[in-house]
């Protein structure tokens, strides 16, 4: 595809970008100790080797002590990080791939309680509710003293043998100088545009000084923080004209919006499944058309066909596409080799944002490819006969990978469509995205040429039929609701959203879990017209999903007015005249309420729906056993198979409740080993 605008290079002063894709920077969470050791080179390298023009890493990378750890950021405040930066560089440039550090001081986001326990600093003494910490007010000498952490940390790059930095004003310390939300200053650095504009303009000084012209330097510029009393798009295009006029800067790196706020992050600076895809691609447009220099933006570019439309009309000049590489690291590659529309997607759950980021929740290898490749080998032994039991993501996945392996694969399924508990998933009003995960392993197993047969409750002689060599059972599991006194009352979150479900004038909603369905309930009964009332056994909605989809639950909680008690477990559920009576019992009063409605739907996770493989244990060579050691290691199971007969092992829901990334993970690791 040689006139795809997406292939073509860009040239920013003396560096040649190959073609105008990018990751930009972000906090992956796989450093050690604030250094970009092997862990974190891999997970870029491997973005390198797919193809991308610019990998930029280090999101809110420290430049100064007081600029703390906060949510695993790295550390380029001391000459410790050189040697691991240079190794950083020889690797990516080795195919042909431009590498760039964001560089920053975090300001008043910064946790007084974290790292070196050093108050937080900001233009002005006005707390940030999301990070918490209430800064002190910088003084003279802690304008000079960061200034020259930043000429000194951008130095240390240079010599590192890296290609560019960028510096972050949005809701960091230069662009806390730049707001007028942030920034009440009376002396030279408060008041009018220019005066906020000092401090940034002298850490650009200073930047420029240390490095010299034969480097890039960038600005991830917010072009609107969208919030009453901050920064207009006006506002904004003036602060980048003047910092233009300076001469110090090669690119713009825009973003849109407000980062001091959970919602603001989850909506405007990292957008996920609930916002359209590049939600502020206008924006940066719009912005572009007001400046001379590149512009590059990343907000939820998650498909190729908007990349291509963003180059190709000139609305930017680089498309990052950071979640779409951790879902998919080899997207160029596979534009190159004609494979589009085997490109992996990223279906913006932002489960990458959550604790264990940056781990995909349906591509196992991110972050881990010290011990998981990308790339699943051919089996020295192809050929063999394996036989999947159920069509959900753990299925889907074993079925892939075994066919990946060079095996013979068939995939029985009991519905009459692919996708197991995920279709349920889909049915929130923002999570429609997420059966993507099944329809991009459907088509990959069609494209590998698995036999897939629906429709198929299997039981044991009809896998025995298939005369298999390795079974895997990915048959799910149920609604876990026999543990309750009164269930014969009671609806299952599963009931509740299925599409005959009638929701009742009252009802409660049970949220014993803490993931989507209990929410997902709530928010389609409420919708259908229903008066909801949710309870939690934990202390907030949806505590065991990442925050960026925790926030959006709460959003639309406050949306349908729903009421929600907390710290609460469901004891028993009883018939009260034509209603129902629930009791629940305060986990830390201990004492019990009673709450009357029409309808009662429980979430509790599921129990396994394992018939089929305990009929088929006692026939196994193994007798359904899994060698976690061996799993663990990436190594194959210690089965005989010599010996004849077949082995037989369970993965997913069939084994216990969790959740997508884990019924993936299982999937992945055990079929690359058959």
């Amino acid at each position: 595809m040689t006139n795809d605008p997406l292939l073509e290079p860009l040239k920013i002063q003396h560096v040649t970008l190959k073609n105008r894709v990018m990751s930009t920077s972000h906090a992956a969470g796989i450093d050690e100790e604030g250094l970009t050791t092997l862990p974190y080179q891999l997970y870029h390298e491997e973005k390198a080797k797919g193809g991308l023009a610019l990998t930029m890493f280090g999101g809110s990378s420290n430049v100064s002590p007081d600029s703390q750890d906060t949510f695993h950021q790295l550390r380029i405040s001391d000459d410790r990080c050189i040697p691991h930066l240079t190794a950083f560089a020889e690797r990516i440039h080795q195919h042909d791939c431009a590498l760039m550090c964001q560089i920053t001081h975090l300001g008043r986001r910064s946790e007084s309680y974290s790292d070196n326990w050093l108050p937080a600093i900001a233009p002005s003494a006005i707390r940030e509710t999301l990070h918490r910490s209430f800064p002190k007010e910088m003084d003279q000498h802690d304008i000079d003293r960061v200034v020259r952490d930043f000429g000194d940390a951008a130095a240390r790059c240079k010599t590192a043998g890296l290609d560019g930095i960028e510096t972050l004003a949005g809701g960091h310390l230069i662009g806390q100088f730049f707001s007028p939300a942030t920034n009440k200053r009376t002396d030279g650095y408060g008041g009018s545009i220019e005066n906020r504009c000092r401090f940034g303009l002298e850490v650009y000084e200073e930047i420029r000084r240390r490095v010299g012209d034969h480097f890039l330097v960038g600005f991830r510029f917010v072009v609107d923080e969208a919030m009453s009393g901050g920064l207009t798009f006006e506002d904004c295009v003036t602060i980048a004209g003047i910092f233009e006029r300076t001469g110090h800067l090669d690119f713009f790196n825009a973003v849109y919006g407000r980062m001091d706020t959970a919602i603001g992050l989850a909506r405007d600076n990292m957008p996920g499944m609930a916002s359209p895809v590049a939600p502020w691609l206008e924006k940066a447009a719009a912005f572009k058309r007001e400046v001379g220099l590149p512009v590059f933006h990343a907000a939820r570019i998650a498909d190729i066909a908007t990349a291509r439309h963003a180059i190709r009309e000139g609305l930017i000049d680089m498309a990052g596409m950071t979640r779409a590489h951790i879902a998919d690291p080899h997207i160029v590659a596979k534009i190159r080799r004609g494979e589009e529309d085997r490109i992996r997607p990223c279906v913006g759950a932002t489960h990458c944002m959550g604790v264990n980021r940056p781990v995909c929740l349906h591509n196992p290898s991110t972050g881990r490819e010290t011990y998981l490749a990308h790339r699943v080998a051919r089996s020295d032994t192809p050929g063999r006969k394996v036989v999947i039991v159920g069509g959900g993501p753990a299925g889907l996945e074993a079925a892939r990978v075994a066919a990946l392996r060079g095996h013979d694969v068939t995939l029985l399924e009991a519905a009459a469509r692919l996708g197991g508990q995920v279709l349920m998933a889909s049915k929130g009003s923002w999570r429609k995205d997420v059966t993507a995960i099944i329809d991009w392993r459907a088509a990959e197993l069609d494209h590998l040429g698995v036999d897939v047969r629906l429709n198929n409750y299997a039981e044991d002689t009809d896998v025995m039929a298939l005369d298999p060599a390795v079974v895997v059972v990915a048959t799910g599991g149920l609604p876990d609701l026999d543990w309750l006194e009164g269930v014969e009352h009671c609806t299952s979150s599963w009931d509740a959203l299925g599409k005959d479900a009638e929701p009742r004038a009252e009802v409660i909603v049970y949220d014993g879990t803490g993931r989507h369905p209990a929410a997902t309930c709530a928010e389609q009964l409420a919708s259908a017209g229903a008066d909801v009332r949710l309870v939690s056994l934990d202390d907030s909605i949806a505590q065991e999903i990442a925050y960026a989809e925790r926030v959006i639950w709460k959003k639309r909680i406050y949306e349908l007015n729903i009421p929600v008690t907390f710290d609460s477990r469901l004891v028993r559920v009883e018939k009260s005249g034509n209603r129902l009576k629930a009791t629940f019992r305060n986990e830390l009063t201990e004492t019990d309420d009673e709450l009357m409605a029409d309808q009662i739907v429980v979430e509790h996770g599921t129990l396994p729906l394992d018939e089929v493989f305990q009929s088929l244990k006692s026939q196994s060579l193994n007798d359904g056993v899994i060698d976690n050691t061996a799993l663990v290691a990436g190594k194959p199971q210690p089965v005989n198979a010599g010996s004849g007969g077949f082995e037989l092992y369970r993965i997913g829901d069939a084994v216990v409740s969790r959740n997508i990334a884990a019924a993936t993970y299982d999937g992945f690791r055990l079929g690359r080993t058959l």
